[in-house]
């Protein structure tokens, strides 16, 4: 039925000629600002409640007390208050996000509120939220790893020991969620780590064929770079050590594995190991040098003979080995065998990464600590090497 803004009249009653034609005009018009003024006026409301909600204008739900259950908020990089709040409200901690914003909008702690993983509580007031999201307490702290650490605990010639990835990785799982602490052992995590699949373990492509014929007790060494993880309290042991693999990846990309080692002759998995190696053998200042003479000595088939991977496996931190330990046999003992080590033998920095990248150029073919605060000499010759190293003994420097 074609009305024609009639308002349903019946054609055939509509007044004729040009008469008619005025009078369904103004019809027309009638009609057009009826549905102008319908516009305007929805649009007024909604531009009214939107200036109550930015301007602070009217209430909001909020609860009150300090909480009931516990329960854990994800913090991530980047989120605006807005986004807090937002996720505190899905989760119950608040009855609104507004009740958040509202109450920590004076606080300037509230927008310097760092990524990670907070303990917090359902059904909590916004006051009583603000309160306990800027309280250091209630961020679950994170596991830090540093330049050189190895998976596993070593034990230095006094007893000490110093723990490694894992046992680290197993105190930082700790948490205590209604009065019940729970933490995932460093024997879960050593099963998890050894025996899982390498996808649960997020092991990224380019490692995976190294990865699979490595040892199993150290297949995933070096893939856990130095710096901070957060770790989501209540994961497994796999769910933990993917979640730290696959920030370590996404650094190690930011580094250049492997998009920038096409050009060095090695495997990303192989450039990984060089700079595992050059990070356990020097200060940053020398890496570069380290590097070279690695990759030097690797280009003509010189074998490496670096105490550092023979300590590895016998999980020691001395800088020396004695014959006896030289002597001994296995894929690490770089003394007799030719070639990288299966693995890496600990954690890469940056630096180390970009150094076994970009290594500096030299004619050196060895290196030895030669002053006590742990510079690096380099020489061309073994003559000389032995010359600089036996000076070094004589000043104690090992």
């Amino acid at each position: 039925m074609n009305d024609d803004l009639g308002l349903f009249n019946d054609p055939d009653e509509r007044p004729r000629g040009r008469a008619g034609a005025a009078r369904r005009g103004r019809r027309k018009r009638t009609v057009l600002w009826v549905v102008v003024a319908l516009v305007l006026g929805i649009g007024g409301v909604g531009a009214y409640y939107g200036y109550r909600t930015l301007s602070g204008i009217g209430s909001w739900d909020d609860y009150a007390g300090t909480g009931e259950t516990d329960v854990v908020i994800e913090v991530k990089d980047g989120d605006p208050v807005g986004t807090i709040a937002t996720t505190l409200k899905e989760q119950d901690v608040v009855a609104s996000a507004r009740a958040f914003t509202e109450a920590g909008k004076d606080d300037a702690r509230v927008t310097a509120i760092q990524p990670g993983f907070y303990l917090m509580k359902t059904k909590m007031s916004g006051e009583a939220a603000v309160a306990r999201m800027v309280d250091p307490k209630t961020k679950v702290v994170p596991l830090e790893v540093r330049g050189g650490n190895i998976l596993h605990d070593i034990t230095a010639p006094d007893g000490k020991v110093t723990p490694g990835v894992l046992a680290k990785l197993s105190e930082a799982s700790c948490v205590e969620l209604d009065g019940a602490k729970k933490c995932v052992t460093p024997q879960e995590l050593r099963d998890a780590a050894e025996n899982a699949d390498p996808a649960a373990l997020g092991v990224p492509d380019w490692a995976l064929a190294d990865f699979t014929k490595a040892p199993k007790e150290n297949r995933l060494e070096g893939l856990i770079v130095p710096g901070l993880y957060h770790l989501k309290p209540g994961a497994n042991a796999a769910e933990l050590l993917k979640s730290v693999v696959t920030t370590s990846v996404t650094r190690l990309q930011g580094y250049g594995i492997p998009a920038n080692t096409r050009n060095t002759g090695y495997r990303p998995y192989e450039v990984l190991t060089i700079a595992s190696l050059i990070e356990k053998e020097g200060l940053a200042k020398d890496f570069g040098k380290i590097s070279r003479v690695i990759q030097s000595r690797l280009a003509i088939g010189q074998i490496l003979q670096l105490d550092s991977t023979v300590n590895y496996k016998l999980e020691r931190p001395i800088i020396t080995t004695s014959d006896e330990d030289r002597g001994r046999s296995g894929p690490y003992n770089t003394y007799q065998v030719t070639g990288l080590p299966p693995t890496p033998i600990g954690s890469p920095s940056r630096e180390a990464v970009e150094a076994a990248i970009n290594p500096e150029p030299g004619p050196w073919l060895y290196f030895v600590k030669c002053q006590k605060d742990g510079t690096t000499c380099f020489t061309e010759t073994f003559d000389e090497h032995k010359q600089v190293a036996a000076k070094a003994q004589r000043e104690g420097v090992f």
